[in-house]
C-alpha cells in the first residue's frame, strides 16, 4: 500500500521534529529536505532519523531540480555523505532512503547506502511538461533492481495526466514513485495506489505549523491530515471508484468533505476528488481513463457539459443547466440537483411551502441562477434578474415572464420592487475576494430575506451588511448540503447517511 510521506521544509532540525510530532498519526515516512535547513543546522542531520523515530528520506535538492541548494555539487555530495556516514548497526536509526538524482554518479555514496540498509530513490524532475518516453524513462532510471525510480512531471493538460495513469499501469510491477505536479496533478497524489506509487508526498499547512517560513515542498502537495481524513487515503485501493467535482478556478469547495464522509460511513470503496478544469474536452479523456463514475459540476461548466450528456433529466431540459453527471453504459446522464437543493433550503428557512405573492431579486445569470429562477417560477413567485451582462439576464427572464436589468443604477432601483427575498448566485464575495459586494449601492430596509449561495466565507460582505440592517440572512451551505445529498444518491444508489 502507498505510504504517506511528509516533506519537511523547516529551517531548523527542531522545527522539523515538531512537524513530525504534529502529523505523526497521519504519516508513514518523513523527508528531511536538507536544502531548506539553515547552514549551521546541516551539521546535525545524521541524528535526525533516530530523533524522529520514523523512516526518513535524506534529500538535498538542487535549485535546478526544484530545491533550494545553491552551493556547488561537491558541497552537496559532502552533505549526503555526512548523512550516510557512521551509520548505526540498528537500521532504524539510519536514513531509510536517500534521494539521488539521475545524473548523480558517486559509487561510494551508493555503496554506503546499501551497506547499512538505506534504499536508493533515483529521481527525475521535469517542470516543463511530461516526457514522451515516460515509461522508458522509469525503466532507465534504476541502476539496480533494488532502487526506487521516481519521476515527477508538470502536466500541461489532463491528457498528460491520463498518460501518467497509463504508464503507472504499464509499470505496475516496478517499485516506483510517480507524480504529476501542480493543480492538475493533485489527483495523482490522492490516487497514488492507483498509480502503483511507493509513496505520496505531502506538506504541512503553514498556518497549522505556526511558522510562516514553512513552505510547500512541491507544487500541488496536500497536507497529511486532509489526505488521510478527507480523502481516506489509507483505505483507497486500485479498484476504488472515483467521483469528483469539476470547475474553474475551484478555489473553495466543501463537497469532498461531504461526499467522502458519506462513503466512509457506508463503508464504500469510493473517493471524491476536486478537479480544476478549464477545458472540458481535455478533462473527459482523463475521466474515461479513470472511469470516473460521477461528477458534480460547478462554475463555469453547468451549461458547457450539456453536449456531453447522452441522457438528460426533465429538470436539465427545463432549466438548461446541469450540475450532476453520472456514468452509464450509454454515456453520461445529466441531472440538476441545484434546483431542489435551493428551494428546499429557502422554503425551510422562511417557513413556507411556496412563494405566492413574493417578489424576488436574483443576482447573476449563470447556471445556478437558471435553476433558482425556474424554482421561483415553479413556486409561483415573481422575480427580477439582474446581471453584469444584461442580455444574459434577459435570456433567463423572458421565457419565465420575469423582469430583468443590468447591475447598474436602474437595476439597483428596480430591486425596491422585488425585495421580499434577495438571492445572490454569483461568485462575487467568495474567498479570496471577500471584500466584494455585487449590490453595494443597494440600501437594505431590514425587512428583506437575503440568501447568498456562497458558503466560504460563511458570511459574505453582502450578508454582513444585510444582517446589520436587520435582515434575515442565510448562506449557501444548507443548499450545498441538500443538493450534495441528492447527488450522492444518484452516484451510489443509496441515501446519504444521517
Amino acid at each position: 500500500m502507498a505510504k504517506v510521506c511528509l516533506c519537511l521544509t523547516g529551517r531548523t532540525i527542531l522545527k522539523d521534529l515538531e512537524l513530525v510530532d504534529r502529523y505523526r498519526p497521519y504519516i508513514d515516512v518523513a523527508e528531511l529536505r536538507v536544502d531548506f535547513l539553515d547552514p549551521d543546522e546541516r551539521f546535525y542531520i545524521r541524528r535526525f532519523p533516530a530523533l524522529a523515530g520514523i523512516p526518513t528520506i535524506l534529500t538535498v535538492r538542487r535549485k535546478i531540480d526544484g530545491g533550494h541548494f545553491i552551493e556547488g555539487e561537491g558541497a552537496r555530495i559532502v552533505l549526503l555523505a555526512a548523512g550516510l556516514a557512521f551509520a548505526d548497526t540498528d537500521r532504524r536509526r539510519n536514513f531509510a532512503y536517500v534521494d539521488l538524482e539521475e545524473d548523480l554518479d558517486v559509487p561510494s555514496l551508493e555503496e554506503a547506502a546499501r551497506t547499512f540498509g538505506t534504499k536508493i530513490i533515483r529521481s527525475y524532475h521535469n517542470f516543463n511538461g511530461v516526457d514522451a518516453n515516460l515509461e522508458q524513462k522509469l525503466w532507465n532510471l534504476r541502476r539496480t533492481g533494488d532502487e526506487i525510480a521516481k519521476v515527477a512531471v508538470m502536466p500541461k493538460n489532463y491528457d498528460d495526466v491520463a498518460r501518467l495513469y497509463k504508464v503507472g499501469e504499464a509499470t505496475k510491477d516496478m517499485d516506483k514513485i510517480l507524480i504529476a505536479m501542480g493543480p492538475l496533478g493533485a489527483n495523482t497524489r490522492i490516487l497514488a495506489e492507483r498509480l502503483g506509487s511507493h509513496l505520496t508526498f505531502t506538506s504541512p499547512l503553514a498556518g497549522e505549523a505556526g511558522d510562516a517560513d514553512i513552505q510547500v515542498a512541491g507544487p500541488g502537495q496536500l497536507d497529511p491530515k486532509t489526505l488521510v481524513d478527507t480523502y481516506r487515503f489509507r483505505s483507497l485501493t486500485k479498484d476504488t471508484k472515483v467521483f469528483g467535482i469539476i470547475g474553474y478556478p475551484l478555489t473553495a469547495t466543501s463537497s469532498p468533505q461531504i461526499h467522502n464522509k458519506g462513503y466512509s460511513q457506508l463503508k464504500m470503496d469510493g473517493v471524491y476528488i476536486p478537479f480544476t478544469v478549464e477545458n472540458l474536452p481535455d478533462f473527459f479523456s482523463l475521466a474515461d481513463t479513470l472511469q470516473i463514475q460521477g461528477l458534480s459540476v460547478t462554475i463555469p461548466h453547468k451549461e458547457g457539459v450539456l453536449p456531453y450528456c447522452s441522457q438528460r433529466s426533465p429538470e436539465v431540459d427545463r432549466i438548461g443547466s446541469c450540475n450532476t453527471l453520472v456514468r452509464t453504459s450509454q454515456g453520461w446522464a445529466g441531472y440538476n440537483t441545484d434546483a431542489r437543493g435551493f428551494s428546499d433550503s429557502l422554503l425551510t428557512f422562511i417557513g413556507k411551502q411556496n412563494l405566492w405573492y413574493k417578489r424576488v431579486t436574483i443576482i447573476g445569470a449563470g447556471g445556478v441562477a437558471k435553476a433558482v429562477a425556474h424554482e421561483i417560477h415553479r413556486l409561483k413567485g415573481r422575480a427580477l434578474i439582474i446581471n453584469r451582462t444584461p442580455l444574459r439576464a434577459k435570456e433567463i427572464a423572458e421565457p419565465l415572464n420575469f423582469a430583468w436589468a443590468g447591475l447598474d443604477a436602474r437595476g439597483i432601483e428596480l430591486i425596491d420592487h422585488y425585495r421580499d427575498i434577495i438571492i445572490q448566485t454569483t461568485s462575487v464575495g467568495m474567498e479570496p475576494n471577500i471584500d466584494e459586494d455585487p449590490i453595494e449601492l443597494y440600501k437594505f430596509r431590514g425587512k428583506e430575506v437575503v440568501m447568498d449561495l456562497i458558503y466560504k466565507p460563511e458570511e459574505t460582505k453582502l450578508l454582513k451588511r444585510a444582517a446589520r440592517a436587520g435582515c434575515k440572512t442565510l448562506n449557501g451551505y444548507d443548499m450545498l448540503l441538500r443538493q450534495a445529498k441528492l447527488q450522492f444518491a444518484l452516484f451510489t444508489g443509496q441515501e446519504y447517511p444521517d
